[in-house]
């Protein structure tokens, strides 16, 4: 009776088939492939929230610019058409507005080439929008309100990263691939 017990427990303590292996591996890998892919993502998260901080950041100065001119608001003379083309190697050229010869109009003019020139070269391939809410009888006047819009191009990223699917692009925006938008509504 003592042969046949230890006979029973030399064949219970087995060890696994190749098969058995090959499987926790298999299993092993599958998990392994996923923790590098949300490693990836953890990675390049940090930079694309910092750029939507740069973006907030330029365009609260771009607002308060224009809070210290409200007459060259109320005039219209900040509205920028759309300054995002997608590519990244087009430069701004700054145009100064030096006292006494500064005007509404020159002050104005500076103020959307200094923070174009800042978009393009703090976001990779910037630009910006800046319109102002009127009807058709009354033009733009310090108590109506303007629409801000900072643009840039992010590298490819997954799909929850998607920026037509949370972000406010104006409309007729339409390159491929889709910015990345920041929009403030404003009023003086």
């Amino acid at each position: 009776m003592l042969m046949k017990t230890s006979y029973m427990n030399r064949h219970t303590h087995s060890g696994a088939s190749l098969i058995e292996v090959l499987v926790a591996i298999l299993i092993l890998s599958f998990g392994m492939l996923s923790l590098g892919a949300m490693l990836s993502f953890s990675v390049q998260l940090p930079k694309l929230s910092g750029y939507r901080a740069t973006a907030a950041n330029l365009a609260s100065s771009h607002i308060e610019r224009i809070r210290a001119n409200t007459v060259g608001f109320a005039n219209n003379l900040y509205s920028v058409p759309i300054s995002y083309v997608g590519t990244f190697n087009d430069d701004i050229a700054l145009v100064e507005c030096a006292y006494p010869n500064c005007n509404a109009a020159s002050l104005a003019t500076m103020d959307n080439t200094y923070t174009q020139k800042a978009v393009r070269n703090e976001l990779p391939a910037g630009g910006m929008l800046l319109t102002c809410d009127t009807d058709t009888t009354t033009p733009c006047s310090p108590t109506s309100y303007g629409n801000l819009w900072i643009m840039w191009r992010e590298p490819s990223t997954y799909a929850a990263l998607n920026p037509t699917s949370s972000d406010n692009c104006p409309p007729g925006i339409n390159f491929t691939p889709q910015p990345r938008c920041l929009y403030v509504r404003f009023k003086l």
